[in-house]
């Protein structure tokens, strides 16, 4: 069963779905006639064109930057060399990416903890919106989450439609709560709605986000979750692994922007550092709004000043197995000026298909 479709259904079909397992049982479609608008994101020109990820040709994005964490945008082809489980790699394609369409996923926590950042959030998310999306390139979804995942609004490229989605966002609390983190009472003894809405289930999120609104975006496009949150899973089924290996798959980066309430137990910095490098992002930590709003502006940069390298791997077996990725620069200068590279860690080489049943 497709998020799509989820979201035409009744509340009584998704209660079907939770007795069949996982997967879509962690998402709550709500607007069932606003996932699509009538102006659909166009397909690209050539010259944006970006080769199909597979086992015979793997694209990777990727982001120079100098100590100062500027970026940079000169970079040439021979400045850098590519090595896949440490082999260096043929590279076949070389350019620089500054236009291609881009299908985001934008997940904003509304747990608990979130409960006096939100309001800041959701500002900067909308002017991050107004400054990024361009109606006819570009398509956003906006998913809010505590212990589940709602699609508050599917892919679309109507801004209106956007900022009315992020606006009526809010914190619900669950049942008995009184503020400040406090719960008094028990929960419903016909369910456990306290638990799920009071908690936190990040890995979830992404996943299933990875998995059923970025997977199935058009093939020419940058897709990207920039995840608000304070870091501290609380609920999740899934393990951050699990989040990491999804966005691989869709070839989904995770910027993430950690901020969280010191009245609960901060930001967990390493877990929304792990979840933005190792698929080739980064993680921002902002400590008032006017940081937020800044690092809104720096992924919108990133975005725009990125670097697309295809190669053609050496080990050409169809095993479905993790391969690592690693960009070095050659460039002695750029090494003596310390230039990083910010990119995906690695990919799933494509299976063998499975011969028919005779």
């Amino acid at each position: 069963m497709s998020l799509r479709y989820k979201v035409l259904v009744l509340s009584a079909a998704i209660s079907m779905v939770v007795a069949l397992g996982f997967g879509f049982s962690h998402i709550r479609a709500q607007q069932a006639t606003t996932t699509k608008t009538t102006a659909p994101t166009p397909t690209p020109t050539p010259d944006e064109e970006v080769i199909k990820v597979d086992t015979e040709v793997v694209n990777v994005l990727f982001t120079a930057q100098d100590q100062r964490r500027r970026l940079l945008t000169d970079l040439k082809q021979e400045d850098i060399k590519i090595l896949e489980d440490g082999k260096e790699q043929p590279i076949s394609t070389f350019s620089r990416q500054i236009d291609l369409p881009l299908s985001l996923a934008i997940l904003i926590d509304t747990s608990a903890s979130q409960e006096r950042t939100l309001p800041d959030e959701k500002s900067a998310a909308i002017q991050f919106l107004d400054s990024v999306v361009r109606p006819s390139k570009d398509e956003v979804s906006v998913i809010s989450f505590t212990g589940e995942s709602t699609l508050e609004q599917g892919m679309t490229n109507n801004l209106a439609r956007l900022r009315r989605s992020i606006d009526s966002i809010h914190f619900v609390a669950p049942s008995g709560y009184i503020g400040g983190g406090v719960v008094v009472g028990t929960p419903p003894i016909s369910g456990t709605n306290r638990d799920v809405t009071g908690s936190t289930a990040i890995w979830d999120a992404i996943w299933v986000t990875s998995d059923e609104v970025l997977g199935p975006a058009p093939d020419k496009t940058r897709r990207a979750i920039i995840l608000l949150s304070d870091g501290v899973d609380t609920f999740s089924r899934k393990k951050l692994n699990d989040a990491v290996n999804a966005a691989i798959r869709s070839e989904t980066i995770v910027y993430s922007i950690g901020i969280g309430d010191n009245f609960y137990s901060g930001v967990d910095r390493g877990s929304m550092t792990k979840i933005a490098e190792r698929t080739g992002g980064r993680a921002f930590f902002p400590q008032d709004a006017s940081d937020l709003r800044k690092a809104f502006e720096q992924i919108q940069l990133e975005m725009r000043s990125q670097y697309l390298l295809a190669y053609e791997p050496l080990n050409q077996n169809r095993d479905g197995s993790y391969r690592n990725i690693q960009i070095q620069v050659v460039n002695p200068q750029m090494q003596k000026d310390k230039v990083q590279l910010t990119h995906r860690q690695g990919y799933f080489a494509r299976s063998a298909p499975v011969p028919p049943k005779k």
